[in-house]
């Protein structure tokens, strides 16, 4: 294979892997949704670069093996004569099926084993892993009922194998298992819900049950699978959220250190919108889609930072030279050709970053989805760190009464909505109690309400799951929520069709 075909196979396959995985010597070292990457054609040298936060590495590429899902890469690193192996896979998880169905029938033996050790007054119905489309059950979670007399139990379990969006997940489809149990229960009645996820992963989901109504009782269990041994988790304690606030970047230092990367990119494109990363770091973007980005950078004739401008889409990369400037402008005109309410349906880089898109929206009008919201109070992306993911909120802003308000969006359709709000929710209202919002410079000159936040869920009118209804239900009373489902031709503009509110049902069956 040739230099050329080289680079262009390496950039096809980068290109429609946004959420691929780099392994070398069997590790993974880079998640391309948040690393990025350039290619480059050197003295007759393909050469991959891939950085992050923690790492920066500079490949030189000289065979590839293309499989369904994966890229192999024979590589040279610099300064050595023998060459490794560097993986490219579009999947986290590499299993096989065959793999997983066996890891998840282990799974249910062990979990029967220890429901039967721990619960030997219940009966343990038979744990079933099946998969069942119509009430969005799937493979991946063993479920099950222990009975003891008229009263039934809720058993969700999820093995150490899975990955950890699935094992955060839990909660969702345990809910939903409970409610189906229910719907069918007829004279008898399900007392709890008991979710076991793998030792060390519980965090997320331990937050989230804090904050779900209290009709049954809810237990978490964390499983050690080696040893079958089980920790009860307390979820009880709702203000105990492992979470860190980052400090409110100074956006006008930053247009200012800026100006000229940003001058650059307005003169081709005049309505794109720049947005903070790091206070050294600002991205341009049209309608979400980010295109460019400007930073500070080591120059590499001195040991001084410069400014830089670096563009392509997605995790891919090209700092602006002028030897490129051409073909830096072309790719913005091709972004704005693309990025049109009328534009071609099917062209990738429409279809790419809806949620981004429709955030940008919001972000411009944020009374459309509200007319309480205060539109010179809006913060997008708000960082905060929890124990086993990094969360962005998508859009914080507050009332014009100074009431905070969290805004979670989909442009599609996704399950999981009702609980990633609450998760986003518990964490402001964590900062809010403890006045690091103020503090941290966010909403200057304003004084907070001392309310807990609004939690506005946000979502084209026919892409709102069908579970979502049920999953609300669940939500503590002290939750005041609402979901804003909007036109499905948001693109042209943001105009909301219908909303939803707590049904009062849960919380008169708390009291009783």
């Amino acid at each position: 294979m040739n230099l050329e075909q080289l680079s262009r196979e390496l950039q096809e396959f980068l290109g429609g892997s946004t959420d691929a995985v780099v392994l070398e010597d069997g590790a993974v070292t880079f998640d391309l949704r948040e690393a990025r990457y350039s290619i480059s054609e050197q003295h007759g040298k393909c050469l991959l670069h891939l950085w992050s936060h923690e790492r920066n590495v500079v490949r030189r590429v000289l065979e590839m093996e293309r499989g369904k899902d994966s890229l192999l890469l024979t590589v040279l690193r610099f300064g050595q004569t023998r060459p490794t192996k560097l993986e490219i896979c579009r999947s986290r998880d590499r299993r096989t099926v065959a793999a997983k169905n066996t890891a998840r029938a282990q799974y249910r033996s062990l979990l029967t084993r220890l429901l039967e050790r721990e619960f030997p007054t219940h009966k343990l119905d038979r744990l079933t892993s099946s998969t069942d489309l119509e009430r969005s059950f799937g493979p991946v979670y063993a479920r099950g009922v222990l009975r003891r007399g008229n009263a039934w139990t809720a058993v969700l379990g999820v093995n150490a194998e899975e990955l950890q969006a699935s094992i955060d997940g839990s909660l969702t489809f345990g809910l939903l298992w409970l409610e189906n149990l229910r719907e069918r229960c007829g004279k008898n009645f399900v007392e709890s819900l008991v979710l076991f996820v793998p030792a060390a992963t519980s965090a997320v989901v331990r937050a989230r049950m804090a904050h779900l109504a209290r009709v049954c009782k809810w237990r978490l269990l964390e499983v050690h699978e080696r040893s079958g041994e089980m920790q009860e988790i307390d979820c009880s304690d709702a203000g105990n959220i492992e979470t860190r606030l980052m400090r409110c970047a100074d956006e006008a230092a930053a247009r200012e250190r800026f100006q000229a990367s940003i001058a650059r990119v307005l003169s081709l494109a005049p309505e794109a919108d720049m947005a903070m990363v790091t206070p050294g770091e600002i991205a341009l973007r049209l309608h979400g889609l980010e295109f460019a980005r400007a930073r500070m950078a080591m120059s590499e004739a001195s040991f001084r930072a410069s400014e830089e401008l670096v563009f392509g889409a997605g995790a891919s990369e090209t700092v602006v030279t002028d030897d490129n400037a051409e073909q830096f402008a072309a790719f913005v005109e091709v972004v704005r050709a693309a990025r049109q309410a009328h534009g071609d349906a099917l062209h990738p880089l429409r279809r790419a970053c809806p949620e981004r898109w429709l955030e940008s929206l919001v972000l411009r009008d944020v009374t459309a989805i509200d007319a309480r919201l205060d539109a010179a109070c809006v913060y997008s992306q708000v960082p905060a760190f929890s124990a086993s993911d990094r969360a962005m909120i998508d859009v914080l802003t507050a009332t014009r009464e100074r009431r905070l308000a969290v805004i979670e969006l989909k442009a599609g359709e996704d399950i999981h909505l009702p609980l990633q709000g609450l998760d986003y929710w518990a964490r402001v209202c964590w900062h809010q109690q403890r006045g690091e919002f103020t503090k941290f410079g966010y909403f200057p000159g304003r004084e907070l309400s001392t309310e807990p936040p609004l939690l506005l869920l946000v979502a084209p009118a026919l892409h709102v799951h069908p579970a979502t209804d049920t999953l609300l239900r669940y939500l503590s009373p002290a939750i005041e929520w609402q979901l804003v489902a909007v036109d499905e031709r948001w693109r042209e503009g943001v105009r909301v069709v219908f909303r939803k509110h707590p049904e009062k049902k849960l919380a008169a069956d708390e009291r009783r």
